[in-house]
């Protein structure tokens, strides 16, 4: 099927338009492949916890992941634009392609300027099938520190030396941002985004969002050690590398992904359940 670009004008946006209710969409279990399926739900489902675990910023940012290619073209999966992160639903999801724009037939439009940073390193890493950027408080006001993220806690050691830096250029509407977000972020799975936010990838869902649990935790440690006006005991490079490298099996394939992931899914089947529809 031809790309089809979903802007507000082209889905008929004007007065007394309301996003759809992602339950009133029929299910598309059966419509798409198996793995597409299954890549939709464990999507929606981080989409669910990072609501769970208050890092959403109500219709703001994105989390994406890469689908099989169809024709050798790439396609993505990320939420339509207007729908909550708490409502999010497997069949709600959209299917984009490189430049932001849907794929096929949606009440929804997309926000093709908020995929500028995940398509770049969609492209650019084959590992990075996963991205998922949240702006929270807490890591925001961390990206705004002359110093970055500090090893004051074991939270911020298992990530220090993983952790990239983007200096902010403004919204990312630009897509010569692009290339110079592939080179600050180079292989690292962690990156923290100058005066806007935080930003993980990997393999799968899972990966990406354990890896952003950390991140999130050693921000919030950080703001909340800073809270007296005195400088935190920081430790060293040598112990931070050491507690990099102990922490480092909780990010690979197979291991990282069967910890956390199938308890997180529980949780969410206990206190918010419906994604996967």
């Amino acid at each position: 099927m031809n790309a089809q670009v979903q802007t507000a004008e082209t889905v008929g946006v004007e007065a007394g338009f309301a996003v759809p209710d992602p339950k009133s969409l029929p299910s598309l279990k059966g419509a798409v492949s198996d793995q597409e399926w299954r890549l939709r739900c464990d999507l929606a489902a981080a989409y669910r916890l990072v609501a769970l675990y208050g890092w959403d910023d109500m219709i703001f940012t994105h989390i994406s992941v890469r689908c099989p290619d169809e024709g050798g073209k790439p396609r993505f999966l990320i939420n339509p634009y207007g729908v909550f992160f708490d409502e999010m639903t497997a069949s709600s999801l959209l299917k984009i392609d490189v430049d932001g724009n849907v794929v096929g037939e949606t009440p929804y439009f997309s926000n093709p300027a908020g995929f500028t940073i995940h398509s770049a390193l969609h492209m650019a890493r084959e590992d990075a099938h996963a991205v998922l950027h949240l702006h929270t408080p807490h890591g925001v006001a961390v990206s705004a520190q002359q110093e970055g993220l500090r090893r004051y806690t074991q939270f911020a050691m298992i990530v220090h030396d993983d952790v990239a830096y983007h200096d902010y250029e403004g919204i990312a509407t630009d897509h010569d941002e692009r290339e110079r977000l592939i080179e600050d972020m180079g292989d690292h799975g962690f990156l923290i985004l100058r005066n806007h936010g935080t930003l993980t990838v990997g393999p799968n869902c899972a990966i990406a969002f354990l890896r952003m649990y950390f991140l999130e935790q050693a921000c919030k440690a950080q703001i909340l050690a800073q809270a007296d006006g005195k400088e935190p005991r920081e430790e060293t490079p040598a112990l931070g590398a050491k507690v990099l490298q102990q922490g480092a099996p909780a990010f690979i394939p197979g291991l990282g992904d069967n910890l956390a992931w199938p308890g997180l899914l529980r949780k969410l089947a206990r206190e918010n359940p419906g994604h996967d529809v």
